[in-house]
């Protein structure tokens, strides 16, 4: 039901946006977010976004790095990334719920997209 992509191979300091759209479901009055795991960790919080899209929290790693938006319209949501890092390589997995999903489980997760920084 959620489909993430616009994961790839991008070299340190460079850009790419990941998309998350809902299939089947409606957006509509959920929370959304981005999630990451590494290599050999566990998984942490990236960024969350209100259903209005007016809140919005970030981990402190990608704080003004990366940008969480959404597009209602679409039924998409978006994690702009510049200035990427090494330490930014993982799979990155959406989720949305009726909570901030950094603070309560998510309702449902996305299939995950890898993000690949090196040179």
């Amino acid at each position: 039901q959620l489909q993430a992509s616009g994961g790839g191979l991008v070299q340190p300091g460079g850009s790419l946006r990941l998309s998350c759209a809902a299939t089947g479901r409606s957006l509509s009055g959920y929370y959304m977010g981005w999630f990451r795991q590494a290599p050999g960790k566990e998984r942490e919080f990236v960024a969350a976004i209100s259903w209005s899209g007016g809140t919005t929290y970030y981990a402190d790693s990608v704080k003004g790095r990366f940008t969480i938006s959404r597009d209602k319209a679409k039924n998409t949501v978006y994690l702009q990334m510049n200035s990427l890092k090494a330490e930014d390589t993982a799979v990155y997995y959406c989720a949305t719920g009726t909570r901030w999903v950094q603070l309560y489980p998510a309702d449902y997760w996305g299939q995950g997209t890898l993000v690949t920084v090196s040179s």
